[in-house]
């Protein structure tokens, strides 16, 4: 591509349907047929420019370049995001909400999620022996919940954990749907937001205690750039920007499950390498397995890239899927190898992007990247050191249109005992 304005550019008055019909590969398609890791569209009646791939990951997380306010359509801040959350922060403000953040995910911190959740493990596991039959997913989400809770210091009784699990996944499940199904993710959010809020509100006033490194105690007590107290709908907000991604690692529990069962060698190589092959496992599974199909952003001022022109406030999209399957980036990217990550200490920001990329301090990568990596190990030692189980015969297909997707059975497995 030479010349300003050249960017290869998809006719027609709007493909919002395409995207809704094509799910995580409406962007590597386009890139395969424009023959361009960019290219621009039409999505929810307005130019959009769609982009994947190394380079195109380095531009999108410049923050000089692009901002995240405004970015999220309404519908995903109705349910995934929430309204004014770290997500749709620029500069200063969102720098300085970040570190509130990063304060939850230190050492310490993601150690004594790890040991909460391992518990909370030991206890479902000792509760299936007597079943016939678990559905993975559903039990993760009630683990996940349980344990996102517990080290957040938001109470939740056993009668409230089915309702707070059901509440939680509707956030992430909902955003792509149409209907009674997203609907349900609205009316989750805003029950939860006011519950949360209560919460918020109790702890200010001295009438509820959690404990100081909490993410209950810490975003209450966090204050803005002018010294302010977060208003409580906003704090809530945060809270459940904690809980959510937290309970969402469920659908990398099922995709690990299924990995093991797909590709049945690799339980012998977690089993008789040390922890480093663990963490190769765990990174293919992240790289393999569709999570979130893509980030969204805005151009902050005109610019050009490439002899390509970006116009302010331009809808830009960052092709998350088809960047960790971009055959640029991975030999054979189809293919399930976690040895691709054998001795590969460089610099992954941005190429391994499943949860977004770029930077943790400062940037918008996802600190709770480093709690979906340890939960999704504590899960790997159970499978394959802790219990025995079998796999009922089930659809485990899962659908690349679907977002997000899961094995279409939810993954249920029986006869499940200690080891």
């Amino acid at each position: 591509m030479s010349g300003l304005n050249q960017m290869p550019r998809e006719e027609g008055l709007d493909h919002s349907v395409s995207l809704m019909r094509e799910g995580y590969m409406y962007i590597p398609n386009r890139r395969r047929s424009f023959q361009s890791d960019i290219f621009e569209t039409r999505l929810l009646g307005q130019k959009a420019i769609c982009m994947g791939g190394k380079e195109a990951a380095e531009l999108f997380y410049d923050n000089n370049k692009f901002k995240r306010s405004g970015a999220a359509p309404k519908r995903v801040r109705q349910t995934l995001f929430g309204e004014k959350g770290v997500q749709t922060l620029d500069g200063k403000a969102h720098f300085h909400r970040k570190e509130m953040f990063m304060s939850l995910m230190s050492e310490e911190g993601v150690q004594r999620f790890i040991e909460i959740n391992r518990n909370e493990w030991e206890k479902a596991v000792e509760s299936w022996l007597d079943k016939g039959e678990v559905v993975l997913y559903e039990e993760a989400k009630k683990i996940l919940c349980k344990s996102a809770c517990r080290w957040a210091g938001v109470p939740l009784s056993d009668e409230e954990l089915g309702k707070r699990t059901d509440e939680l996944s509707s956030l992430f499940e909902s955003p792509a749907t149409l209907g009674p199904k997203h609907w349900k993710g609205r009316n989750s959010r805003n029950q939860m937001e006011k519950q949360i809020g209560r919460l918020v509100e109790q702890v200010r006033e001295g009438k509820l205690l959690p404990e100081e490194q909490s993410a209950l105690h810490v975003i209450s007590e966090h204050k803005d750039l002018e010294g302010r107290l977060l208003d409580s709908a906003v704090a809530a907000v945060e809270i459940i920007n904690i809980l959510r991604p937290i309970v969402a690692i469920s659908i990398y529990i099922n995709f690990t499950a299924l990995a093991l069962h797909q590709f049945p060698d690799q339980k012998e190589k977690l089993t008789s390498v040390d922890d480093e092959y663990v963490q190769m496992f765990i990174q293919e599974v992240r790289r393999f397995y569709p999570f979130f199909p893509f980030a969204a952003a805005r151009v902050k001022e005109d610019f050009t890239w490439k002899d390509l022109t970006f116009e302010k406030e331009t809808l830009t999209l960052l092709d998350l899927y088809g960047t960790n399957h971009d055959p640029e980036l991975w030999e054979n990217p189809d293919v399930f190898d976690p040895e691709r990550f054998n001795g590969k200490t460089g610099d992954l920001k941005y190429s391994l992007i499943p949860q977004g990329g770029g930077d943790y301090n400062g940037g918008h990568r996802c600190p709770g990247e480093w709690i979906t990596i340890e939960a999704m190990k504590v899960f790997v030692d159970f499978l394959i050191n802790r219990i025995s189980y079998e796999i009922p015969k089930q659809d485990l297909s899962y659908s690349l249109v679907s977002m997000p997707s899961i094995p279409n059975s939810e993954f249920k497995i029986e006869s499940i005992t200690w080891k």
